[in-house]
């Protein structure tokens, strides 16, 4: 009897490992993800990792959308990611602006209180938060006094990460957000993975990938 229902379990999981198999084959470079003509140093605290960068845009509804998915997926990510999120900056002042600001939130200590908030107010509250007084009003919500937060939003720190995001939006190749970058060489986004899902799945294929290929390397030495 117990060989009978051993043979049954088998029988139920060879199809489902197939299909994972099959789900995982039907990820090609090319389609799903591009390979960065150019790549690019991960950051210093990806050393011993495979960093995941996620570029994004506060005014941008699809990054909106985008958040419960990338939540859901921090929440499981291996201890072997480390995650950056870089404020895209393409042409755009406004773009110049919601940079400065995250990267403000992140020099005052309150950017995981700060990132959720900030997409609610654009997306769901429709409010306006497209000058430096508008954001001063919204930083005061977090306790944040208006000259703590004009001296911190026009400080050499903030300048110099605002500065490296707009490089390194160039760099990655990127042509919307949100779109993701994994071990500074390949990137994915809506339209090539075609689901919000889509992207996390191909992150965590060539994640997976990277840390096997790391992992290889480190034994053969």
């Amino acid at each position: 009897m117990k060989k009978y229902v051993a043979r049954v379990v088998l029988a139920l999981l060879l199809p489902l490992a197939a299909l994972s198999a099959q789900a995982a084959d039907e990820i090609y470079e090319g389609f799903q993800y591009a390979r960065l003509e150019t790549p690019v140093e991960p950051a210093p605290s990806a050393v011993g990792k495979v960093e995941v960068v996620e570029l994004f845009w506060y005014g941008c509804g699809h990054c909106n959308s985008f958040e419960p998915f990338l939540h859901e997926w921090l929440q499981r990510k291996p201890a072997h990611v480390e995650f950056i999120r870089i404020p895209a900056i393409f042409s755009s002042n406004v773009w110049r602006l919601h940079a400065r600001a995250y990267y403000t939130a992140e020099v005052l200590g309150i950017v995981e209180k700060f990132h959720a908030p900030m997409f609610r107010a654009i997306h769901e509250e429709q409010r306006a938060l497209n000058t430096e007084q508008q954001l001063a009003t919204f930083f005061a919500e977090f306790g944040v006094e208006e000259k703590k937060f004009m001296d911190t939003f026009k400080s050499f720190a903030v300048d110099v990460k605002v500065n490296r995001a707009e490089r390194l939006t160039k760099r990655y190749g990127i042509s919307g957000v949100p779109a993701m970058v994994v071990a500074g060489k390949f990137r994915t986004d809506g339209p090539m993975a075609q689901s919000y899902q889509g992207m996390l799945d191909v992150v965590d294929h060539l994640v997976a990938r990277e840390h096997q290929a790391a992992s290889t390397a480190a034994t053969s030495k």
